[in-house]
């Protein structure tokens, strides 16, 4: 039986060649749904993997109790002053408290090689930013001075929006504001905004209360005692989170409707490719319909027909898994993207094809190649003998 398969398949993948234009439908078709899922999921695997990286455990941030978001949170002063004297939050040198009371805005700017406005966060932050996130350095410029409308950008955020370049000049709140630096943070989140001195911020926008307060803790494992002391306390009505857990929670409904039109659309276009793979398949066997009953009449068995069809399919499907997954990886992966993050502002973020998406797409190429063979293959295998010599 095996020796019956194995030279059955052979003859079959050797007349490939033959019949290479009927091949290539189902080639180029699972490569095309393959080449798109991959590209969609990589949408969500990249702003995913940029929300998760974004923070660190020995960091917690405040918010009003019942916001979900710091755009719907608001602090005053003497709640920010509690929050940064609580137990559990690292002191400097001097004995203050490393943590950042921020005003969080929108300004609307034009993407690059667009004129349609998108949101970008303008987020004012304290002087000692660069102690509670060191992982914020300045690759070009200078940094903002307190009192004075200035600003810094995120990389990411000036790749992909107009008028954020060093020394550019931007007008907001009847006052103008020049770009005096740009940063990166490890491609966060934080890369995809605009920093500038809290107080500054505060009054351009005729403001007085903060957002969110952002602290250094002494440990991750300080958090629990950072937190009772929050949440215990009367005078205060505040949701306390790690870091992580905070942009984590952001970006989950984000991630969701990414991976769900994903595997829509790469389920639709499946379906379609399943049936390219078995038009073309059930043509291949009525182009071999002599062929397959010669050897049927010679002794070979049916089971080796339909191993040698469905190996066949599996084959092609493969290839075109490998094709698609390739093209994937060659035109996608880092490239930059943003969309609306969960403070419905722009968070840009890179397109990132991992080896599991490779292999998740090649598996979606062989299931598609295993259905579009399977009932071809049965089909041959059923052919009689004598009928299918009178066709002939």
């Amino acid at each position: 039986m095996l020796r019956e398969i194995l030279t059955v398949t052979g003859m079959n993948l050797r007349s490939i060649p033959q019949r290479l234009g009927t091949s290539l439908v189902i080639v180029v078709g699972i490569a095309g749904v393959v080449a798109v899922l991959i590209s969609v999921l990589a949408m969500a695997v990249g702003f995913q993997k940029t929300s998760a990286g974004t923070g660190r455990l020995d960091r917690a941030i405040v918010i009003r109790g019942g916001s979900e978001a710091e755009l719907s949170s608001s602090l005053d002063r003497d709640a920010t002053l509690t929050i940064m004297d609580a137990p559990g939050v690292k002191k400097d040198a001097a004995g203050k408290p490393i943590g950042s009371a921020e005003a969080v805005v929108i300004i609307e700017r034009p993407k690059k090689g667009s004129q349609s406005g998108a949101n970008v966060t303008l987020r004012g932050v304290g002087s000692q930013i660069l102690a509670l996130r060191p992982e914020i350095h300045l690759i070009a410029g200078r940094m903002f001075r307190p009192a004075l409308h200035e600003l810094i950008v995120g990389k990411a955020a000036q790749a992909q929006f107009q008028g954020l370049e060093v020394g550019d000049e931007l007008h907001f709140h009847e006052s103008d504001w020049k770009i005096v630096g740009t940063f990166e943070s490890g491609g966060d989140t934080h890369e995809s905004e605009v920093l500038g001195d809290n107080e500054t911020i505060l009054s351009a926008w005729r403001r007085n209360l903060y957002q969110s307060t952002t602290v250094l803790l002494d440990s991750p494992e300080a958090f629990g005692r950072f937190r009772d002391a929050l949440t215990t306390n009367p005078t205060l009505s505040v949701d306390v989170k790690r870091e992580p857990d905070y942009y984590a929670s952001l970006s989950k409904n984000v991630s969701t409707i990414l991976f769900v039109v994903g595997n829509v659309v790469g389920g639709v276009m499946a379906i379609g490719a399943v049936f390219g793979a078995l038009n073309t398949m059930y043509s291949a066997v009525s182009a071999r319909i002599l062929e397959i009953a010669t050897l049927r009449a010679i002794g070979f068995g049916s089971g080796a027909i339909v191993a040698s069809v469905f190996v066949e399919a599996l084959v092609l499907a493969l290839i075109g898994g490998a094709l698609g997954a390739g093209l994937a990886w060659l035109f996608f992966n880092g490239n930059a993207v943003s969309t609306l993050s969960g403070n419905f502002t722009q968070l840009v973020f890179a397109l990132t094809v991992t080896p599991g998406l490779i292999a998740l797409g090649i598996g979606w190429a062989i299931a598609i190649g295993a259905v579009g063979g399977l009932f071809p293959a049965i089909r041959a295998a059923r052919l009689p003998v004598a009928e299918a010599l009178r066709a002939v």
